[in-house]
């Protein structure tokens, strides 16, 4: 009865809540400040065609960094808090199905060249970083489905992931010096609107990133398996 009564309160908070910002909601129809100007400006400015992945690398590059930041502190709290004892052995495990290896072995390039095909494409595409680093990551987590006994090698996700992320702090800052502006891509050229090599330091910057939160991830997935 407690629980219902918990339940129906709750339920009345949030009501009381959204009730004004559902009658009080006014359709925009135009952009208006900030979003016009980066709609207006941007791909002149940037020489992206893909807008949006461009602004979170350049308009919006301290907030980028910050999600790097975060990603990096958890993939640190997962490997300090499932760290394996020096001297552990693993358990035997239960070998995966023979369709599972045939299939991994089948996908995992073809995975990691898309995840690839993202993030150097970010500038023009949807996607970028974040995105094919998870797509890469999910490469590797087929890799420990089809070989449980699979541990990968940490030293050289640590130091993929420790010259990733130094790079993209290096292009930012870069920017910040060369161009005034945190973080400002243009002192590379912007090439041809619409080609690979062009936007300025976008591509190379989401490439780094791509990098850096893949190695990251796969970090996670390896330390979360069970022993």
């Amino acid at each position: 009865m407690f629980r219902r009564i918990l339940i129906l309160i709750v339920l009345a908070i949030f009501v009381v809540a959204f009730i004004p910002l559902i009658l009080n909601f006014n359709e925009a129809t135009d952009l208006q400040g900030v979003a016009y100007k980066y709609v207006k400006d941007g791909p002149t400015d940037l020489g992206a065609p893909n807008l949006v992945t461009s602004i979170v690398v350049t308009y919006r590059g301290l907030d980028t960094l910050g999600e790097v930041t975060v990603l990096f502190l958890a993939t640190a709290g997962v490997g300090f808090l499932l760290r394996r004892n020096k001297g552990s052995k693993d358990k035997k495990k239960r070998k995966s199905s023979e369709i599972l290896q045939v299939g991994t072995a089948f996908l995992f390039p073809i995975i990691v060249l898309f995840g690839v095909y993202i993030f150097v494409h970010g500038h023009l595409t949807p996607g970028g970083g974040f995105q094919g680093g998870v797509v890469i990551a999910t490469a590797f987590l087929l890799v420990l489905l089809a070989n449980p006994q699979h541990h990968f090698n940490h030293t050289l996700l640590g130091i993929t992931e420790s010259f990733s992320g130094f790079f993209y702090v290096f292009l930012a800052l870069l920017g910040l010096f060369l161009a005034a502006g945190f973080v400002d891509t243009t002192y590379l050229p912007l090439g041809k609107f619409g080609h690979l090599f062009s936007a300025g330091a976008i591509p190379l910057i989401y490439s780094f990133v791509g990098l850096k939160v893949g190695s990251e991830l796969i970090s996670i997935l390896d330390s979360m398996k069970k022993d």
